[in-house]
């Protein structure tokens, strides 16, 4: 039987180094899965080749896992059906049309409200409050920099808080993968503990109220008020579609193509923990949950359009494929992760880092070096899901050889990876921010960066003091 040791610490280890040096995610979780079994059956690499193929395909074992892959999968189809049907662009003409936004302030909280009320999913977010916000913006003269700060400071951060929703499956996803018997729990309670999300949202609204301009901002701002709307040889980050958005605007498209789907899911994610737990919403089955629910707003969506005369049921069925499509390489990140979270669990690499933990890193400064350690590598991948499935099994694994709050672990790592994200210039999320406002991508990174240090070291030093009060 193999016993931990040193050597167990290696697929993490290898995964982690493999994803900041190459930034491919799925190849590095796949050499870690690799090696993993390598060692745990003392075989031959050509010979871990073949366990490690088992270790994929024994994921689909777990019904938990196998109904978030198809979640994550259906979610993709359900985010295209809505913008392809009119609902995203009918929702930008409501707001629009409802004339209350007089000056730059109110245009702010616009951009900012938008990204809080719209949580589905972090680059829709984006995408709808940069289109409904950056003519206002250009109207008043606040700088598109400006924009890109505060859709980019509102959808991941306000994501990641959110159990309904994709950001919230898969996290439930990795703590389950992790062996622990309440992941829901163990999501909920962390929430007021993800500090990085928080103190960035609570900043973002105080630098509204208060115009606050740091450096870089202050400058873009000035260049605005001058009346140039970019710096000069800046090549905004502008993709067509959105940019036309209004243009294709018809009376067909309705807000509520996007609106009630969006109500069915959130309602149907409780009343599936509600039936799966016997009327204990705590011992409902997370991942039936929020399959039920994802399935539940596409059907609503499909009725909706069918109602209507949209479309077809040939033509749905082609857009909910291309959307699934979408969210392939996602699902894979899932998938390869699942995958390595068990072959840890078999190597005792919780148990094995926990012990060193105990011997060689005060408890006081455990949390802020999960918080910094997840922000690196996100910073360094561009991806805070693709540090999520690094880190959380690990992290949680810890908490439980430890005997401690698993919730502020999990705290630690979600606030660590959204600020790496938040910070990085290949981050999936910055550069679609970049798109929503038509600013320059690097002018955006260097703008945002100072505001997302502030809040990186406001929330470092409140994970000290949770190490030191609460462990």
């Amino acid at each position: 039987m193999y016993e931990a040791n040193w050597m167990s610490i290696i697929p993490p280890l290898l995964a982690i180094g493999l994803a900041i040096v190459t930034r491919q995610v799925i190849l590095s979780l796949s050499v870690g899965i690799w090696i993993g079994f390598c060692l745990l059956e003392s075989v031959n690499p050509v010979s871990g080749i073949g366990l490690a193929l088992d270790g994929v395909v024994n994921v689909f074992s777990d019904a938990g896992d196998t109904r978030v892959l198809m979640f994550t999968l259906i979610i993709g189809g359900l985010i295209a059906t809505i913008e392809k049907v009119g609902g995203v662009r009918g929702f930008i003409h409501l707001l629009e049309h409802r004339n209350w936004v007089s000056n730059g302030k109110r245009a702010q909280w616009l951009a900012y409200a938008t990204g809080v009320v719209v949580f589905i999913e972090s680059n829709i977010t984006l995408l709808i409050a940069g289109a409904i916000s950056r003519p206002l913006f250009d109207r008043y003269k606040i700088s598109r920099e400006k924009l890109a700060y505060i859709i980019d400071s509102t959808s991941a951060p306000i994501c990641v808080l959110i159990p309904l929703n994709a950001w919230g499956a898969v996290i439930i996803s990795l703590l389950g993968s992790a062996e622990i018997d309440n992941p829901i729990d163990i999501f909920v309670y962390a929430i007021p503990f993800n500090l990085y999300p928080i103190v960035v949202i609570l900043f973002c609204a105080f630098v509204i109220f208060r115009d606050v301009e740091i450096g870089p901002m202050k400058k873009a701002q000035e260049r605005t008020e001058a009346g140039d709307l970019l710096w000069p040889n800046a090549t905004p980050m502008v993709d067509p579609a959105i940019l036309s958005q209004q243009v294709d605007h018809s009376d067909a498209d309705k807000a509520r193509f996007m609106i009630v789907p969006i109500v069915v899911m959130v309602i149907s994610m409780p009343l599936g923990l509600y039936v799966t737990g016997d009327g204990d919403l705590s011992a409902g089955s997370g991942s039936t949950s929020v399959l039920w629910a994802v399935l539940a707003a596409l059907v609503t969506s499909w009725v909706l359009t069918l109602q209507q005369g949209r479309m077809g049921l040939e033509e749905l069925m082609q857009i909910f494929l291309k959307g699934a499509g979408g969210l392939l390489p996602v699902t894979m990140i899932l998938l390869f992760a699942l995958a390595l979270g068990d072959v840890a669990n078999l190597l005792g690499t919780g148990a094995y880092v926990a012990q060193l933990v105990q011997e060689s890193i005060p408890l006081a400064f455990l949390l802020p070096l999960l918080f910094i350690i997840s922000g690196f590598i996100a910073f360094a991948i561009g991806s805070s899901w693709g540090t999520f499935a690094i880190m959380i099994p690990l992290a949680i694994q810890i908490s439980v050889s430890l005997d401690l709050n698993s919730s502020l672990f999990l705290a630690a790592v979600l606030s660590g990876s959204v600020f790496g994200d938040h910070a990085s210039p290949i981050s999936d999320t910055t550069v679609v921010a970049s798109m929503a406002s038509a600013t320059d991508h690097i002018d955006h990174v260097r703008t945002q960066l100072p505001y997302a240090l502030i809040s990186g070291a406001i929330a470092a030093f409140g994970f000290l003091l949770l190490s030191m009060f609460l462990l």
